[in-house]
């Protein structure tokens, strides 16, 4: 099954391993590959001539299927402007940068959309409509595919909420939710299509120890259960137990840091 047919079965069959694991095109889960993203002398600068400020140096790294990489780093660093990069955000015009298969390096505008629909983000402010339920913020993701109907864009969003521990909130308004709460209606809301690769910019630094954890979990199933790579920004030192490798960045420089032994659960 090479495209996606319907968010229902798309998403389901994505949790509960129906399709087959196999390098190919994308089929609604996370393809396994070698190397998910590579980066390879990444250089990024904002503005021209004297206003010109370079935010990244000669970045290179790679992220592969099933990996928890994080991210870390002071403010300013150049970490948020590396994940918008990846996530087809902006143009990258030096260096290489290839991620699900497709070259970004100064990419089409087309390009760009097509790795989009393959990426779920979640953002650190959760970025949810308080007018629309938890339920219908989930929904507004099947709009990038309109061959998926409403009522299966209805039922699919029921299905992820119930997932993340929200079958009885899903018709709540955002105001009626806590902020873990909230997080878990974007984790929801990101894997709403069967992403490929996640990205996420500091997930738990709104949230207390407990949602937090709890947050880090469903990720963590996410990228063990599935192989779907997970590329997570943080300053947020109770997630490094989950971490396959973290990166660091200062300056616009990323290093590697030492393998990290995993907490005790």
């Amino acid at each position: 099954m090479c495209a996606l047919v319907g968010a229902v079965v798309a998403t389901r069959a994505y949790y509960e391993g129906e399709f087959p694991t196999r390098t190919g095109p994308a089929n609604g889960g996370c393809v396994v590959t070698t190397e998910v993203i590579a980066a390879r002398n990444i250089d990024f600068a904002f503005g021209e001539g004297e206003l010109r400020k370079q935010i990244l140096f000669g970045v290179s790294f790679v992220v592969r299927s099933g990996e928890i990489v994080l991210l870390t780093g002071p403010s300013g660093s150049g970490k948020t402007t590396l994940l918008t990069l990846i996530g087809g955000l902006r143009q990258v015009p030096e260096g290489e940068l290839t991620v699900l298969g497709r070259s970004l390096i100064n990419a089409t505008t087309s390009t760009l959309l097509a790795t989009r629909r393959e990426i779920g983000f979640i953002f650190q402010q959760h970025n949810l409509l308080e007018f629309l339920t938890a339920r219908q913020n989930v929904e507004l993701m099947f709009q990038l595919h309109p061959e998926v109907s409403l009522g299966e864009a209805r039922e699919q969003s029921a299905y992820l909420l119930e997932r993340v521990g929200l079958g009885e909130r899903m018709d709540y308004l955002p105001q009626r939710l806590s902020g873990g709460q909230k997080q878990r209606v974007a984790i929801a809301r990101a894997l709403a299509t069967g992403p490929r690769l996640i990205l996420a910019d500091e997930p738990t630094a709104s949230l207390d120890s407990q949602s937090g954890r709890e947050v880090v979990d469903l990720l963590q199933e996410l990228a063990r259960d599935r192989g779907c790579p997970i590329l997570l920004v943080t300053h947020d030192q109770r997630v490094l137990h989950v971490a396959d490798r973290v990166l660091s960045m200062e300056d616009g420089r990323l290093s590697e840091q030492p393998a990290i032994a995993r907490a005790a659960t």
